[in-house]
């Protein structure tokens, strides 16, 4: 079930990252995330509302919650300073770069996460598995020598390392994610992290894009609560997944990376991106990763 979850979490946040490409086109990334927060928050208004309150009205639904203790909210705010840290680096890479140079970095991620996650939970892959972190890897380094062919040099371009700053503190936040999960609720996590994230993205907005409104403006498109409705759904296929015991974070952080094929395809087909054929060859081999990723979990 775990497995089928985090394929799902996967498509969901392919979308995502189309929604996120198409508002931030001549918009302000501040904003454009305050706003993300804002939507997301009002989604989970009843479960905030509950989980203060104490009430059993959600109790059999899907946005059941519990009260939490102050650790348990102090755990989730470390975790909404983390994911929105991760957010802004990566909002404004999207911003500069195509999506089908972001896909694929972002789609390696897992290979951190599995060293990370043999490291602090002693989980072990099999050589399915190693097959595909193997092509992951090899993905990475061919992306690079086709990125130059559009004039994105990996090792002198700003965004390129916003992208990875943002990607870095992902996969910290993942293993995070696998650390609290084991004794908290997942809506409650999901609920409460994305009111700490609002509240945050307020004070930011407020001081940093506020006072420059006029040269940087926010310009009002669907996408924008788009990307909440989908991040939402997404994060939620993505925390039940790793609420199963028999979960391993590695496999689910590899399969909720091969999101790329939905951000590739879109990239070529709704911006018009270019150089597809070289850098199809690393969506083929992220595809084949999952495939064998896949085939181990089983």
């Amino acid at each position: 079930m775990w497995v089928s979850l985090a394929f799902l979490s996967a498509l969901l946040l392919g979308l995502y990252d189309v929604a996120k490409k198409r508002s931030l086109r001549d918009n302000a990334v501040l904003p454009v995330l305050w706003l993300n927060t804002l939507f997301s928050t009002i989604i989970f208004a009843p479960s905030l509302i509950a989980s203060l309150s104490g009430s059993d009205m959600l109790d059999g639904t899907m946005l059941a919650t519990s009260e939490g203790t102050l650790r348990d909210h102090a755990m989730v705010f470390a975790k909404a300073v983390m994911v929105l840290s991760s957010w802004i680096f990566g909002y404004a890479g999207i911003k500069h770069l195509p999506l089908t140079i972001v896909g694929p970095i972002n789609a390696t991620r897992p290979v951190v996460t599995l060293l990370g996650a043999m490291l602090i939970f002693g989980e072990r892959l099999n050589g399915y598995q190693w097959v595909g972190v193997v092509l992951a890897i090899v993905s990475l380094y061919l992306l690079s020598r086709a990125s130059k062919r559009e004039g994105v040099d990996f090792a002198h371009n700003r965004w390129i390392y916003c992208v990875v700053a943002g990607a870095l503190i992902g996969v910290g936040c993942g293993l995070y994610d696998r650390y609290i999960m084991f004794s908290m609720n997942a809506i409650f996590v999901q609920s409460w992290y994305t009111f700490y994230q609002f509240v945050l993205m307020s004070l930011i907005v407020a001081v940093v894009w506020w006072p420059k409104r006029k040269a940087e403006p926010l310009r009002w498109t669907w996408a924008i609560p788009m990307i909440s409705l989908l991040l939402t759904a997404g994060d939620m296929a993505y925390l039940h997944s790793l609420a199963d015991s028999s979960a391993m974070i590695a496999i689910v952080a590899m399969i909720r990376r091969s999101s790329v094929v939905v951000s590739f395809a879109c990239g070529a087909v709704l911006f018009g991106e270019r150089n597809l054929r070289a850098k199809a060859l690393d969506l083929l081999l992220i595809l084949v990763g999952m495939i064998f990723l896949y085939i181990g979990s089983k």
